[in-house]
């Protein structure tokens, strides 16, 4: 399979047929469809603009950044699709109906919503192209038109993290019938919640009432490919020199989840940007989340959830080790976790007595008797452990970055020796 050429997206979509299967039941593990599509997400860096994440088709090496990235954005719309699905999906032709459905959807958003992008739904022949046709040209114009390749983690983070938008306006477009209001109002959303980020990385960059250079540049990348008009930019760069209020942001009203815990995120790594989180910075994120209606795990988990991330992608990121210290990101990261575990700890111990196999390897562990590969079973074992958790349900675990020795430090202190 190859992105750059025709016929892409429906080779992917077949090889993927096991994952889309598993997303139709994805919501029984969450208490809403948005953090299940959180969880979706969120692992893959899409929301920070990024394009990391291990992506197991056999040909994934020859890819390139916008060849991932595009799969990324065509894997996220239908997994917003299917995720908010009202109804139960038994068979594989069910499946593909929706599917097809679906694709239809992402060509009608995208000719509707983003009208620089409007792609005639008929060849030069005057044959009508298949959904799949032209979803996957649009798809292709998408990635196309507002993004950036580089090393630089802040150059992509701001170039790139505006197709979650893509993704959360696509949610709500499906369950509509697209009439020419319905698509006035989605253009004029669109317009409204890019505007909302950059109030976001204004408040955020003046939380320590010193707007660093780094933060500055960040403006400077965004405005590049939000796509706002002259008035609002103008309006944009004055917010910026500035500053804005929390209040005076007006966030939107519709009290949503995931479209916050982006909002949250951006400004979490805005701060992040001058490699200092200082004490005013913190208090700001905290006034943030009592403004979205967070509470303070809440922010725990999302710094948790970005931390996670960076550490399991850090050879990836290269520009952002320059703004980050490995250990003291890996020591903050340790200190959250251990602090979940702690809290959780008689689940945990349910857990672990409950796994046959778990209990079998600690004996070995207490003897020193094991060997590689149990030690990766082992591994494998107690991060299913710590799934138990609802916090860990939402936020996706750092596989790579939780090895045995980590995982020994995250669990609660005595914990094996209370294992029966």
């Amino acid at each position: 399979m190859k992105p750059d050429e025709s016929g892409w997206l429906k080779e992917y979509l077949e090889f993927r047929q096991e994952l889309l299967k598993e997303l139709t039941v994805e919501s029984k593990k969450a208490s809403h469809p948005e953090q299940s599509l959180y969880r979706v997400i969120q692992p893959t860096g899409l929301m920070y603009g990024q394009s990391v994440t291990a992506l197991d088709h056999p040909n994934s090496t020859d890819w390139n950044d916008k060849d991932r990235m595009k799969i990324l954005l065509a894997e996220s719309l239908v997994s917003s699709s299917l995720l908010f699905f009202d109804k139960q999906i038994k068979t594989p032709a069910e499946l593909s109906e929706v599917i097809v459905k679906t694709l239809e959807s992402i060509g009608n958003f995208y000719n509707n919503v983003f009208p620089e992008l409007a792609t005639p739904t008929k060849t030069l022949f005057g044959r009508k192209k298949t959904p799949l046709e032209l979803a996957e040209r649009i798809l292709d114009k998408r990635v196309e038109l507002t993004t950036e390749y580089n090393d630089n983690f802040w150059v992509q983070f701001f170039h790139n993290s505006l197709l979650f938008l893509d993704i959360f306006i696509f949610g709500q477009w499906i369950h509509t019938n697209a009439d020419k209001i319905v698509s006035d109002f989605f253009r004029y959303e669109r317009e409204e919640l890019r505007f909302s980020v950059v109030k976001v990385i204004a408040a955020a960059a003046h939380a320590n009432r010193t707007v660093e250079f780094e933060e500055r540049k960040l403006l400077d990348f965004f405005l590049t490919s939000a796509g706002l008009t002259g008035d609002r930019k103008k309006e944009a760069i004055a917010i910026f020199e500035k500053g804005i209020a929390i209040e005076e942001i007006n966030l939107p009203t519709n009290n949503s989840w995931i479209l916050k815990k982006y909002f949250l995120e951006m400004a979490i790594l805005t701060i992040w940007a001058d490699q200092r989180v200082e004490t005013e910075e913190q208090d700001f994120l905290n006034r943030l989340c009592v403004y979205m209606g967070f509470s303070a795990d809440d922010l725990e988990n999302s710094m948790m959830a970005i931390e996670g991330f960076v550490l399991e992608h850090w050879d990836q990121l290269s520009s952002l080790q320059n703004k980050q210290d490995y250990n003291q990101v890996s020591e903050r990261f340790i200190k959250r976790m251990s602090a979940v575990t702690a809290n959780n700890k008689n689940r945990l111990l349910k857990e672990v007595q409950e796994s046959k196999e778990l209990m079998e390897l600690l004996q070995k562990a207490k003897a020193n008797e094991m060997s590689e590969l149990e030690k990766k079973r082992m591994q494998e074992l107690l991060i299913a452990v710590l799934k138990s958790i609802p916090t860990f349900v939402i936020i996706s675990l750092p596989q790579r970055f939780l090895t045995l020795p980590i995982l020994l430090k995250i669990l609660p202190s005595n914990f094996f020796s209370e294992v029966q």
